[in-house]
């Protein structure tokens, strides 16, 4: 299958996954296996949260799929997540090896792309994906991953949790 033809029907399962799941928690889990499952490049998926009034503001894993990571909290002025988390928007890095900000996890990921999750205009987290080829992220999985983060903030606005 092509992969615009993929991306389509991963959107489309993702939107089902959202109208049917009754908690931001649940939809998290289930998109979070799902684009680990079914997207090739997608190595490593996961959600990070900000933690409620931390001093200093945190991001905290949340929802993840893919081997475990050490960056289980991640201060808000570090690495590739504390920067789109800081800056509200979304960060493609085609070749970590060349990105000061990058933290490393695996010597695998070649390339990340994190895009924030907004609930009422505010940055609450964000979702992370790192894959082990490089440049893995074109535009339309970028769309895609947005698309994704902003189901979880819509979701996140009206069950709260």
């Amino acid at each position: 299958m092509a992969v615009a033809g993929r991306i389509e029907e991963v959107r489309s399962e993702i939107d089902g996954l959202a109208e049917s799941l009754p908690t931001a928690q649940r939809l998290m889990q289930a998109m979070v296996k799902l684009l680990h499952d079914r997207m090739l490049k997608y190595n490593w998926v996961g959600f990070y949260l900000l933690e409620p009034g931390a001093q200093p503001p945190m991001l905290v894993l949340g929802a993840f799929e893919g081997a475990m990571t050490p960056h289980t909290r991640i201060p808000l002025n570090q690495g590739i997540c504390g920067a789109a988390a800081s800056s509200g928007l979304t960060v493609v890095v085609d070749d970590v090896s060349k990105d000061p900000r990058y933290l490393a996890c695996s010597l695998e990921t070649k390339s990340e792309i994190v895009v924030p999750v907004f609930v009422h205009g505010k940055v609450v987290g964000e979702l992370d994906i790192d894959s082990h080829f490089p440049a893995a992220f074109t535009a339309e999985h970028q769309a895609l991953v947005q698309h994704c983060a902003m189901l979880v903030g819509k979701k996140l606005e009206t069950s709260g949790q």
